[in-house]
């Protein structure tokens, strides 16, 4: 069955532009003008990846990425001719898992649905894991199964990128992960500095599971190195 890609843009030649590309490619597309016509897109019809600008009447792109957020878990690229570096990490904290700047090639943004899309759907297979399979570390205990993190009982929400990045540094409390090996095991790309990226993650990793993220329990920063979880024994009881 072919993927479907939900394109929002209040640019119709945009639009019809990515609609040429992905119908190529193989995928479903739909459509919307606007943040309000692309919620009614989710809410009523199944939806693989959404593809949207920022700059749109009625609902803004920063606006539907939060109400997304609320309830999908698909994966999110960001196109806007929005360029500065303060947008593109406005967009990422809000959950968004790439950024696009126009102008743009066509080809790069198929490049890009093709790499969401793939570890999309490496997050949401079943897992093989046994029924049991689970990591727990102080008040944290992340269900393998759900791929699902758990505060004192609380679920707490996670994306596909947030996830791995978990099940990576608790897999091994007290092992340092270097920038490169974080970035590459969590994005599944060959890193190419881009330390901005993996910072915005753990940022918004700690903003969901310190009590104080300016002031991390879990996640440690060893500079000039990259990022260790806290072992059991450095936690206070």
């Amino acid at each position: 069955m072919p993927k479907t890609i939900l394109v929002v843009d209040d640019d119709p030649d945009i639009i019809d532009m990515l609609k040429l590309y992905l119908d190529a490619e193989g995928y479903k597309t739909l459509e919307a003008f606007d943040g309000k016509a692309a919620l009614e897109h989710l809410r009523s019809k199944h939806v693989d990846l959404a593809l949207f600008d920022i700059m749109m009447p009625f609902i803004d792109g920063f606006q539907l990425l939060r109400m997304m957020r609320q309830d999908y878990k698909i994966p999110v690229i960001l196109i806007s001719a929005k360029n500065q570096e303060l947008d593109k990490i406005t967009g990422l904290k809000l959950g968004a898992d790439d950024y696009v700047s126009k102008p743009f090639s066509p080809l790069e943004v198929m490049a890009r649905i093709q790499a969401q899309l793939r570890r999309s759907y490496e997050f949401n297979e079943p897992s093989k894991a046994p029924p049991l399979s689970e990591t727990c570390i102080g008040d944290l205990l992340l269900d393998h199964r759900e791929c699902m993190l758990y505060i004192k009982g609380t679920p707490i929400s996670l994306s596909a990128i947030e996830y791995k990045l978990l099940k990576l540094l608790m897999g091994e409390p007290g092992r340092v992960f270097t920038k490169k090996q974080i970035f590459e095991q969590a994005w599944d790309e060959h890193y190419l500095a881009d330390d901005n990226a993996i910072m915005v993650q753990i940022s918004r990793l700690r903003d969901k599971i310190e009590a104080y993220p300016r002031k991390p329990v879990y996640i440690k920063t060893i500079r000039g190195l990259g990022y260790r979880f806290a072992k059991k024994d450095e936690l206070q009881p």
